[in-house]
């Protein structure tokens, strides 16, 4: 009998202790993330900080498009607008400095979920959908070495293509895997055709991996530097259309309040004062409810953990020195990522930590602080490469280099670790409640506010429009969850079609699944989300 009661008692503990971690999670998803704070922690990537102009220091009275955000999708956004027309005004506002949130912070790897979740997208969306995302994730990789080297930034943003591997230490993992991969390429045996599963044995001969790897995929990946990439492009944006000022970059400039004006236009205020514009662009992510609180529960900060670390000086088989990049899925949920500087020390760039980052069986869901590091997921990153590759493969720890004190040349008095950690820093994402992007129109239900301006209010206003513009509106592209390197640029070129009314030019790569509508926002479920983490 006794030990009957014990175990009705431990059930009871374990059902209350789910109940109670549901009840704080859910009511953390229900708070605005509020502003970027002020002091976040400092990111390995951006040592030294690009000197983009970032002028004016008043505020203008007007412009046609304000982008609030300067990270990868408000940069795609702004790029892709100016490369299809440039009779107008842009203003980006930034609340810290540039590309100081999410872009700024993540892994650099440009590797998209492809037979992760293709069923499960088939499932939801149906088949053709399911291969529309598909091909849009598969598109970053051209498309941003297309720019890179159009640009002629191969250098600065070190895009480049990488051999890729999903590396498995869980059996139940690395079976679903398998499944997953065979029925992607019954599906798409085209696009599949470069995926090769080895086995364990295979794995750690071929890829100098621990003994502890079951097995592993590989395929051609991506990566790059994130931080250089928006920062050259913004600093040539800005050079390329100095004499007319299309573009603005306002750093150290909040977003407070959006409001309508008796004139039909938006009223973007900010500390340093307020401007009128047709359209806003929300590109700010894992911080976007604060000022759509309707997207509260829909789209949900999250922080993510980040790292520098120096190889092992063994290590260089394994990587290639940056020419190879990894995903390690050691359970059913959760994955870390690593891929490796091609210069400098060849720093390995290693984040995740995801299942360890649980304070009181808490994942760090609805939290947007990013001024400080989750002590549980920066342990385990300090310490679990070795044990993906094997001490053997990682050799002796290497020893600071020569130029230490700086990320890069010219770093200033930045002072980095002088052991393996070189740098932890955290960063926040934004988590869809329906694990898919949202990318579009905001309906003016959802933004709780509509701008109609008419020729003679615009008249009064001074203002005028020399470029074809869609209606005036509010625009979004958010909620990444964790793979904006893979959905970003490509949801800010859709949206830069949208806001110039051309449209028909992205229908037959722009999956309509991305889409905002008041049905998805209805339907998109937070209690679903819930559930994925518990």
């Amino acid at each position: 009998m006794g030990t009957v009661l014990s175990k009705a008692q431990i059930v009871v503990h374990a059902l209350y202790g789910l109940r109670r971690t549901y009840d704080v999670l859910n009511k953390r998803l229900q708070l605005s993330p509020g502003l970027p704070i002020p002091n976040p922690t400092l990111p390995f990537w951006t040592v030294p900080a690009a000197p983009v102009p970032t002028e004016p220091t008043v505020l203008p009275e007007y412009a046609d498009i304000v982008i609030i955000g300067s990270g990868i999708t408000g940069t795609s956004v702004a790029y892709n607008i100016l490369s299809r027309e440039t009779r107008l005004k842009i203003v980006m506002l930034e609340a810290r400095e540039i590309c100081s949130g999410a872009t700024g912070r993540n892994g650099g790897h440009i590797n998209p979920p492809l037979y992760h979740d293709f069923e499960e997208l088939k499932d939801k969306y149906g088949v053709q959908a399911a291969k529309s995302m598909i091909a849009f994730r598969r598109a970053h990789i051209t498309e941003l070495q297309r720019i890179a080297t159009e640009e002629d930034i191969i250098k600065q943003s070190q895009c480049r293509e990488t051999e890729h591997l999903d590396v498995f230490t869980c059996p139940k993992a690395f079976a679903a895997a398998k499944e997953n991969l065979a029925k992607w390429r019954a599906a798409m045996p085209v696009e599949s055709s470069s995926f090769v599963c080895h086995e364990r044995e295979e794995a750690i001969e071929r890829f100098h991996l621990s003994d502890g790897v079951l097995g592993c995929i590989s395929n051609a990946g991506g990566a790059m530097h994130p931080y250089r990439f928006v920062t050259s492009l913004l600093s040539i944006l800005h050079a390329r259309h100095s004499e007319r000022r299309v573009i603005d970059i306002i750093t150290r400039t909040p977003c407070t309040t959006i409001s309508c004006d008796s004139h039909g236009l938006y009223i973007v205020t900010t500390p340093r004062g307020t401007l009128r514009a047709r359209h806003v662009v929300h590109a700010t992510n894992g911080w976007c409810s604060h000022l759509l609180p309707a997207l509260r529960t829909k789209i949900s900060p999250a922080r993510g953990a980040m790292s520098a670390q120096r190889p092992g000086r063994a290590l260089a088989a394994s990587t290639c020195d940056g020419g190879r990049s990894f995903v390690f899925y050691r359970g059913p949920v959760g994955y870390d990522y690593l891929t490796q500087l091609p210069a400098g020390e060849h720093e390995l760039m290693f984040g995740g930590g995801w299942a360890q980052a649980c304070d009181d069986g808490l994942p760090e869901i609805g939290i947007a602080d990013d001024g400080s590091v989750n002590h549980a997921s920066q342990s385990y990153l300090a310490g679990a490469l070795p044990q993906f590759f094997g001490l053997r493969n990682w050799g002796a720890e290497a020893e600071a280099g020569a130029a230490e004190g700086s990320g890069e040349e010219g770093g200033g008095q930045v002072k980095w670790g002088s052991g393996r950690t070189k740098a932890q820093w955290s960063g926040i994402l934004g988590i869809s409640s329906d694990l898919v992007p949202w990318v579009g129109r905001i309906p003016e239900k959802l933004a709780g506010r509509s701008a109609s301006p008419t020729h003679q209010s615009e008249e009064k206003m001074g203002v005028v429009v020399k470029a074809h513009l869609a209606p005036p509106g509010e625009w979004i592209a958010a909620g990444y969850s964790g793979e904006g390197m893979v959905h970003a640029w490509m949801s800010g070129k859709a949206l830069a079609h949208m806001v110039l009314d051309r449209e028909d030019e992205i229908q037959e790569w722009f999956p309509d699944v991305l889409r905002v509508t008041e049905k998805r926002w209805k339907e998109a479920n937070v209690e679903n989300l819930i559930k994925r983490f518990m």
